[in-house]
């Protein structure tokens, strides 16, 4: 999947009109390990930015997920629910989590980091 932008958190963003489709990156995938369960956020459910919205369970650990936007959560990736391990083999493109629709698209301008940035920020870590 490409024009995605990445956050500090380790999630994914692609942005199309005011609808935002959110993941988590390769590098956390990989950090947490095999994944076991994904506690999906509810359709409808108004999610402020920063708020934890899903939670991941992996052998190794569990993690929150923090919202990169605010708004509406519109869809949830159901197929997680039953296949948490898409997160490992392809958390960048069909182990997408959820998508918002946001109002206020100024939100967008800050925040977010082209991957070359976001392969920066992992290699300091």
């Amino acid at each position: 999947m490409s024009n995605l932008m990445y956050t500090k958190d380790h999630e994914w963003v692609k942005v199309e009109g005011n609808k935002v489709t959110v993941g988590i990156t390769n590098h956390a995938q990989d950090q947490l390990g095999d994944v076991v369960f994904v506690e999906l956020p509810e359709v409808d459910e108004e999610v402020e930015k920063g708020d934890d919205f899903v939670v991941i369970e992996s052998v190794k650990a569990a993690a929150d997920v923090y919202s990169p936007v605010e708004g509406t959560i519109t869809e949830v990736n159901e197929d997680l629910e039953h296949s948490p391990e898409l997160i490992n083999e392809d958390a960048e493109g069909k182990a997408w989590i959820a998508i918002f629709e946001v109002e206020d698209t100024d939100q967008f301008e800050e925040g977010f980091m082209t991957l070359e940035e976001y392969q920066a920020l992992i290699e300091e870590e």
